[in-house]
Parts: structure tokens; sequence; C-alpha cells
């Protein structure tokens, strides 16, 4: 406790010590784009004269102390000119600039951790930004835009294969990623089971991803957080822009609500492909749809309104007898405000809410579930000088889980009504964070965030004998569910369980010289809510369920190294870095788990551990015709259930295992080349070594029906997968008498139509009665073509 602490002090300590010393003086202001008034995040200003600089906020908003003189201003942003101005700092003073798009941008850096090549001195590792204009020129399948699919090009980042929803980072599963839009929490990011992203690219303004080195503003997860805003609209002029493609379409509009000062933005996105099955026998259908909107109004200089949201939803239907349907819901308004020339504010009330349904005509009865939260947060920059910052802030999160809810359909059905027994939750924490300057070659990003978890009362609470809602027989060395001794209702406004957790976060940087440098972060973070799954990837059917009395939340330690370097004055960058992470109570499944409608999840659940250890590599060319990146991961992801005492033998006899997401090997190349004005050529290349699964290993009868005997826990391997995607882009001469652009892309995904393995199951062939495998592939070569428009 005393070391917690000392953080605390130490930061304190720090606080009063970089105010000491000459007289300084504030330059603040917003950075924008000239041609929208969109702000722009992570705008490096830098001043040579004083060996320093600042970043633009999540809003654009930069704030620097200096003493008194004369400075040259350097802003510099990838696919914007560069600004150059010289001041005299004699008093305080606002000063906003507006930044050109470059009328090259696509021949800038393509993928970049900052915005001149790699920023060796920062303190900042573990994170990967992807621009717009590298996402819209990557091969995709069925032609769309899609951002989850280039994340999965970036060393550490991966997925449990074609099909699947989410990803998975530095061998973490999908639940453990904090997926924020416009700082609202995000609980699914696909649709149709992994084939799209929910995430328009037309309204997207920046995107963030970190493994690791993760700032102590973000909490609630514990393997990465992907941090998208969206943008807020252009407050000059009208402008629309879309695109129509084989399977789906887009549409955004933007415009000034009051010229200069608000404007609104509004993207729509739908798939259409099951309308053209319509004109077959075919009963099936597959779609989804969604919405973007962001409403953005400039009060006065120091106050700023913004007003966003997300809805989108997945349909599937099979014959009318099976219909899925689920999405997500988002809302989110935000008030900026400036204190004074140092402080800068953001409060936020935001809703989420993700539902998943099914109606099952067929038994006749409906399904229904989800997971609500309201969130207030408060976070602050506070600019101390040019050498010392500080982020503080407070969260509040309440919870509200739907696990399941049947209605008959109707009276003759023979269903009756249920409802599985809703839950409560509370999530605060309050957290300091400071980045700071130790010396020209030293600096250090640390903080300490403090969270709280309260598991409120509900209407069914268990009981059982020992406290211990899985009984083992030693015996026959197997777990079962515990008989429950009492049921008692608890008022929500009593808990049942409380967690405290101290997270601190610290990473360092050292400068060996202006190429290279070496940096180094350890992490602590907790994770209330787990998501009950028994897939690889999160289905419609899995359930979020919050920690309590015996469910525990995960505890992250994650320790990272790295080496830096830029190469041929930044024309080239390396990025090499080794990670060690390891997860107290994940939370694991006895044999024979029934996870679906379940009453009491805490009988078919154990709490383990897992691990997961690698090195990333990632090798790229920023600049020129030709620029792209090479990245490769070398990992392992385990993970292990010991038997709670001595008696017990644990899940797999208590021995580490690999995750169903384990890939030794990732490799992906990306390459971009622009040949002229009017195209552009795209590839990539993956290659990864295939999941781990459990194969069986015998049979035998019994009463006539054979048997499978299945080995240790994914002790075996689905075959490797790789494939190679190609795209080309022909942007057409524009018209000087209309304010119409265009551009049509030319893909083909998986060039050499490999059948990749989704699966491998096992059955009797029919003719020789001997046991055979049975690959199950989803995609071979998929060509596609988009029309994307801009006016």
């Amino acid at each position: 406790m005393k070391t917690r602490y000392l953080a605390f002090l130490l930061i304190s300590i720090l606080f009063h010590l970089q105010t000491i010393g000459q007289e300084l003086y504030t330059l603040n202001g917003t950075i924008t784009d000239v041609s929208s008034n969109e702000t722009l995040i992570g705008v490096n200003l830098i001043i040579p004269e004083a060996e320093t600089g600042v970043v633009t906020n999540d809003y654009g908003y930069y704030s620097i102390k200096l003493p008194k003189g004369e400075y040259q201003i350097q802003i510099s942003y990838i696919g914007y000119q560069s600004v150059q101005q010289t001041i005299l700092l004699d008093e305080n003073k606002k000063l906003n600039f507006q930044l050109s798009e470059a009328s090259e941008s696509l021949d800038e850096v393509l993928i970049t951790s900052d915005f001149e090549g790699l920023n060796i001195r920062k303190p900042e590792m573990s994170v990967n930004k992807l621009s717009i204009n590298t996402i819209q020129n990557l091969p995709v399948v069925f032609g769309e835009v899609d951002v989850v699919r280039s994340l999965l090009l970036l060393p550490g980042v991966s997925n449990a294969g074609e099909g699947s929803s989410g990803f998975n980072v530095r061998g973490g599963a999908v639940d453990q990623n904090l997926i924020l839009l416009d700082e609202a929490t995000i609980f699914n990011s696909s649709h149709l089971f992994g084939l799209f992203s929910v995430f328009n690219p037309d309204a997207i303004k920046d995107l963030k991803l970190y493994k690791g080195g993760i700032p102590a503003e973000y909490g609630g997860r514990v393997s990465s957080v992907l941090d998208i805003y969206q943008r807020d609209g252009n407050s000059k002029e009208f402008k629309m822009q879309g695109g129509i493609g084989a399977i789906s379409s887009r549409l955004l509009a933007e415009g000034p609500i009051v010229k200069d000062k608000g404007s609104f933005l509004v993207g729509a996105r739908s798939s259409y492909a099951h309308l053209f099955l319509k004109l077959t026998d075919n009963d099936n259908s597959a779609y989804f749809y969604d919405l973007n909107t962001k409403l953005s109004y400039k009060l006065d200089d120091s106050n700023k309104l913004l007003l966003s949201g997300y809805f989108g939803r997945d349909v599937f239907n099979i014959s009318q007898n099976f219909e899925n349907t689920y999405g997500n819901t988002v809302v989110n308004l935000r008030w900026n405000h400036i204190f004074s020339d140092n402080i800068f504010s953001n409060l936020s009330a935001i809703y989420s809410d993700y539902y998943y349904g099914l109606n099952l005509n067929f038994v006749g009865f409906n399904w229904d579930s989800g997971i609500k939260n309201f969130n207030l947060k408060y976070d602050f920059n506070h600019y101390i000088n040019e050498k010392f910052q500080l982020k503080y802030g407070i969260q509040n999160t309440y919870y509200e889980f739907n696990p399941g809810e049947i209605e008959p359909i109707d009276e003759n059905s023979g269903i009756n009504y249920f409802k599985l027994s809703n839950k409560y939750a509370f999530e605060n924490a309050v957290y300091i964070s400071a980045e700071h300057q130790l010396s020209d070659k030293f600096s250090a990003e640390y903080g300490l965030r403090l969270s709280n978890f309260f598991r409120l009362g509900q209407d069914e609470v268990n009981s059982y004998e020992n406290n211990d809602p899985v009984a083992y027989n030693p015996e026959r060395g197997i777990y079962s569910e515990a008989e429950i001794i009492e049921t008692n209702t608890v008022s929500k406004s009593e808990v049942l369980k409380a967690y405290n957790n101290f997270e601190p976060r610290i990473a360092v940087a050292y400068a060996l010289n202006d190429d290279q440098s070496i940096k180094a972060s350890y992490n602590r973070m907790s994770q209330y809510l787990h998501l009950i799954s028994n897939t690889s990837s999160p289905t419609p059917l899995d359930v979020w369920a919050p920690s309590g009395q015996y469910i525990k939340p995960q505890i992250l330690d994650q320790y990272a190294i790295g080496y830096f370097r830029n190469f041929k004055e930044k024309i080239y960058s390396l990025e090499v870095e080794s990670f060690y992470k390891h997860i107290d109570n994940r939370i694991d499944y006895i044999d024979g788990a029934n996870l679906i409608a379940n009453t009491a999840i805490e009988r078919v659940v154990l709490n383990g551990e897992s691990r997961a250890y690698g090195i990333e590599f990632l090798l790229r060319k920023n600049t020129g015709k030709l620029t792209g990146w090479l990245g490769y991961t070398l990992s392992r992801s385990e993970q292990r259930t010991p038997g709670r005492t001595p008696l017990e033998s644990g899940i797999n006899n208590g021995e580490w295992y690999l995750t169903n997401y384990d890939k030794t090997h990732d490799l992906s190349i990306t390459g971009s080349y622009k040949l002229n004005k009017k195209w552009q050529f795209n590839a990539n290349f993956i290659f990864q070594t295939g999941l781990a699964t459990t194969y069986p290993t015998a049979q035998y009868e019994h009463q006539g029906v054979t048997v499978p005997v299945y080995g240790a826990r994914n002790a075996n391997r689905l075959p490797e997968y790789h494939r190679l995607d190609l795209s080309a882009t022909l942007t057409p001469k524009s018209n000087k008498n209309t304010k119409l652009s265009s551009s049509w892309n030319f893909g083909i995904y998986n060039v050499y139509n490999r059948q990749n393995a989704y699966s491998i199951s096992f059955r009797e062939n029919s003719d020789t009665n001997q046991n055979e495998a049975v690959r199950l592939s989803l995609f071979g070569i998929i060509p596609s073509i988009t029309y994307n428009f801009k006016f």
C-alpha cells in the first residue's frame, strides 16, 4: 500500500517542481482543417529553439508554456501541408491554426506511430495508428473498406479465422478488448458474424490501437484499447460522399448548421445481397444496416457541445423459421470547456446498449437478451509547462445485464414465459497520469488508476454448501453443478460484492540519438466483465456477465520492452517489441457446461489464469511511390485452471494448454504502389499458424453408438492459413465544371483460391465405413468492384 501512496506523492511533488523557475507564458489554441473546420487529433506542434513540442488532444486543442522570446512554430500532420510561423511570445497568446490537405497525400506515411516517421523520444509504445487513406486502399473481402480487417495486418493482432467476429491482441480473448466509438463502448465490433466491421470509414476521423503501455485514462479491459473518433462534420459547406459495391453501399452527408460554428454529419450503410436471393427460391437472408450521426456546435471560444450516435443491426433469417437480430446503439453528449489557458476539460454522458435476440418460429418462442450501460465521465488535460503535462479524471458506469428472456409467440405454442434474473453493477474509477520530459534523452509517462466495482442485488441470489457453486467428485475426477441450498431476493440498493484495485501504469523512452531509442512499459489493469462463451469468437448467443461473489475480476500484469529506429531520414522505420502478460482469474468452463439460458452461470465456471508472451517486428517504408510494411509476430498464448485443492484435478489436469486463438507465427506483408495520378495498386499477403483445436484420439462403442475419445485440450492444430489479396484503384481526371470526384476500386480476395480451414470435423464414410476428417472452408477467391464518389 505504501508504494501506491508514494506514486501519488511523487506526482504531486513533480507537479510543484515544474512550476518553480522563470516566468512562463502560455501559447494555446486549436488546429483544424481549413476546408471543413474539422478539428485534427494528434497534430505535432514543434518549437525547435526550446527543443520541445506538444500534440493536439482528442478535440484538436493544444497548450504549451514557454519563457519569453521569439520562436519558430513548426506544425505537421499526415496528409496535410506543413506550416511554419514565427511568433513573439511576450504574453499569453491564443493562436489557432488551419491546415490544408496535401495534394499528394497518398504519398505520405501509410501507417505511423506519429506524424513525422517514428517518434523516437515520446514514451509511447505498443501503439498503432492507421490513417483512413491506408484503410481505404487495402484489399478487402467483398470490396467493403473495413477497419477491423485492417488492424489484422498489424503485428500482435489476429482473429479466430474467416467469418469470426472481433479480434485478438497479443494472445488475448475478444472480450478483453475495450472498443470505443466517440468514447462509447461497443460490445460487438462486427457485422454478419465477422464479414464486416461496424465502423463506417467515411465517418471516422482518428483511430488508435493500444496493445500495451495503455494510459491510466483507459480501464475495464485487460488486452487492448481500440479508440475511434468520428468526424465532427463540415461547418463551412455541404458535402456528400459514398460508395456503391456488389454487396453493400454507403452514403454520408455533412454540412453547416451555423456556418463556422455548428455542423452535422449523417452516414448510413446497408448490405443488400439478400434482395437477390428473393429472385430465387431461397428463403434465407442475411443483411446489416447502420447509421452514424454527429452534431457539433461551438458556443464560444471556451465552450463546445457535441452529440454523437451510432445505431446498427444485423438480421439473419432461415426460411422464416429462425431469425437472429443483434446490434449496438450508442449516444454520447459531450461538453468541451476551457477553464484557462492551461486546463482543457471534457464532460461526457454516454448511453450504450447491445441487444441480441432470436425469433424461433419453429418452436414457438422469442429470446431477447442484452447489456446496457450509462457512463458519466469527466476528463481534464492540464498543461503545467513545456516538459510536464497532466491528465486526470473520474468515470462512473452503471450496468444492467439481461441474461435472457423467453416469450411465447402465441398461446398455442406450449412455451411458458421465462425470465433469467437481471444483474446490476456499478464500476467507478479515478485516475491521474503525467507525461514528463525528464531530460533531452529520457522521457516518461506514468500514472495511477483506482477502480472499484460493486455487484448489486438481484431477484435471485443462490447459496451453496461451503459457498462453492461447483462440486467435484474425487472418485470420478469430474466437476459438476453444485446443489442450490436456497435462493433469496436482494434489493438493487444493496451490494453483494465489492472489489477495489490499484492499477499503476508506466512507460519510459531513452533516446540513444535522434534516430534510435529504447522503450519499456508496465501495465496493471482490471476487467470486471466476462463474456460467457465456449467459442473462440463472440456470437449473438453469448452473454456478458459481471464479477460477483463467485466470478472474480480479471487482473492483468503486462511488461514490454522495445527498440525503435528510423532510417534514411525517416523513409524507413523499424519497431521491435517483446512482451509478457499474465492474467489472474481468467474463467474456464467445466466439461459439459451448458451456457445457454443458464440461471446460475457460476455453477459451470472456474477461475483460472492465462499468459501470453512473444516478440513483434514491424518494418515500414513510409514515403515514395512504393509504401507499405512487413509485420511478424512470434508468440504463444496459454491458459490453465488448476484444482482449487490438492485433491482436485483442475481443467485439463491443471496443465497449461493453448488458447483457441494462439498462433505461433503471424506474418503480413502489405504494399501500395502509386503508378501515377490515375492508378494505384495495393496488395497484402498473410501467413499464420493454424488455430489450436482438439481432435479425437480414439473411440469406443456403447450400446451400438460410437463415442469419440478426445485428447488433451487444444493439443492439435488446423492447417496453416495463408492468402494473397490484390486491388487496383482508378481515379479518373475530375471535370473542372463539376465538384464531383470519383474512383473505382477493383479487388481480388484470396487470389490463388486457397481453401483455408475454418474447422475440421470427423465422420464415418458411408461407403468405406472408415473414419475421415472433413475440412470446412468459408471463402475461396472473391472478386469485387466498388464505385466511390464525393461532391
